[in-house]
C-alpha cells in the first residue's frame, strides 16, 4: 500500500515538472515570436528611415537646410513624421546635410529596363556611389531575367505623380470639404486615413 502512494506521489511529482517545463517551453516560444517580430519590424522601418535620410541629404542639397524655404524638404520631413521618425533624427539629417557634421554627398539616378516578358520598369535610386549602384541593379536585373535598357526606352510609358500628405489636424476642414478642395485643385484621389502615432526610442 505504502509502495502504490510513494509511486503515485512520484507520477503527481513527474506530473508536476512536467506541466511546469511545458509552461516555461510555453512562454520561451512567445517571447521567442515577439522577439522575432520586434527584430522584423525594426529592421524593416531602419530600411525606410535610411531611405528617407537620403531623401532629405538630397532635398538640403538642392534647397537649403529650412522646411520653409524649401517644399521638396517640407514634404519630405512630412513623411517622414507619417512613418514615426524621431524628430531628433530628422533634425540631425538635415545638419549633417547642411554640412555642420560630415555629410555623405548623394545623387539620384534613375535606371530603365525590361522584366520577365517584356515588363516595363523604371528603378529611382539615391546613391552616394553610382557605379556601385548601376552593378547593383544590373545584378538584380539578371536575375529577375531581365535586363537593364537605354535611357527612354521605357519611360515613356509611364507619367510620374505625387502625393500630398496632408495633417488632419491642423485643419478645422471636413474630410469631404477637403476632398472638394483636393480635386478642385487637379488632384486624382484623395484618401482619408488615421494614423497611431507610437513613441519610440531613440536610441
Amino acid at each position: 500500500m505504502q509502495g502504490n502512494q510513494a509511486v503515485k506521489r512520484q507520477n503527481e511529482e513527474t506530473d508536476t515538472w512536467k506541466r511546469k517545463e511545458d509552461f516555461e517551453m510555453s512562454g520561451h516560444s512567445k517571447f521567442a515570436n515577439i522577439k522575432h517580430k520586434k527584430e522584423k519590424n525594426d529592421a524593416k522601418r531602419g530600411k525606410i528611415f535610411t531611405v528617407i535620410g537620403r531623401e532629405i541629404a538630397v532635398a538640403v542639397k538642392e534647397g537649403g537646410p529650412d522646411p520653409n524655404n524649401n517644399s521638396k524638404l517640407r514634404d519630405v520631413v512630412a513623411k517622414a513624421k507619417a512613418n514615426n521618425m524621431p524628430n531628433d533624427t530628422i533634425e540631425r539629417g538635415i545638419k549633417k546635410a547642411a554640412g555642420n557634421v560630415d555629410a555623405v554627398n548623394y545623387v539620384s539616378c534613375q535606371y530603365e529596363g525590361y522584366g520577365p516578358n517584356g515588363t516595363a520598369i523604371i528603378v529611382e535610386a539615391l546613391t552616394d556611389n553610382k557605379n556601385r549602384t548601376a552593378s547593383n541593379v544590373r545584378n538584380a536585373f539578371t536575375k529577375g531575367n531581365g535586363n537593364v535598357g537605354t535611357t527612354g526606352c521605357v519611360s515613356y510609358m509611364f507619367d510620374q505623380k505625387g502625393q500630398i500628405l496632408v495633417d488632419k489636424e491642423a485643419y478645422e476642414t471636413d474630410a469631404d470639404e477637403f476632398m472638394m478642395m483636393a480635386l478642385d485643385a487637379g488632384a486624382e484621389d484623395f484618401v482619408a486615413v488615421s494614423y497611431t502615432h507610437l513613441t519610440l526610442p531613440t536610441t
